[in-house]
């Protein structure tokens, strides 16, 4: 169950499967990857988080402060392939979400396996959030639980050009 406080009201919505969701942050979005995830404590504990390595620890040190329970799988720091390890995940269809907080200002060192991952996730049509609204809006989609939605794959289909 996620509860987020929206303008309108408390907003709530119950999910009846598990999801495999991928949590990774740059050094400079830890601190907003793991204030999302405390405020999506509800939510996230109720499914398998797959993290990169600092992050993974972050966040799991941070619900044991709130006394929150969750299942919690690091991989290897990014830098030390833990991207390249979720986006393998991705391949083999083990991830149903990731959730990607880029910074956007610093360049990386590892730039490499950061395009590898966003571009496996769109590949494998995999939705990727690279920041908190868009996070919060897949959090919350009903389409999770629908029995009626199947996702398209994606088409690659040449275009041709009127010229």
């Amino acid at each position: 169950m996620i509860s987020s406080n929206f303008a309108a009201g408390i907003k709530t919505i119950c999910m009846n499967k598990q999801l495999t969701i991928a949590l990774v942050a740059h050094d400079r979005r830890k601190a907003d990857m793991v204030e999302w995830a405390v405020f999506n404590s509800d939510f996230l504990s109720k499914h398998l988080l797959v993290c990169t390595g600092t992050t993974g620890g972050l966040i799991r040190e941070a619900f044991e402060e709130k006394g929150v329970t969750a299942e919690i799988s690091c991989m290897n720091s990014g830098p030390l392939g833990g991207d390249a390890e979720i986006a393998a995940m991705v391949v083999r269809k083990e991830i149903n979400l990731a959730i990607f907080l880029i910074d956007d200002l610093n360049p990386q060192p590892h730039e490499a396996d950061i395009m590898m991952l966003l571009r496996q996730c769109r590949v494998h049509n995999v939705p990727i959030a690279c920041n908190r609204y868009s996070a919060d809006l897949m959090l919350t989609s009903p389409l999770w639980d629908s029995g009626d939605y199947i996702p398209t794959k994606p088409r690659y289909v040449e275009f041709h050009r009127k010229v």
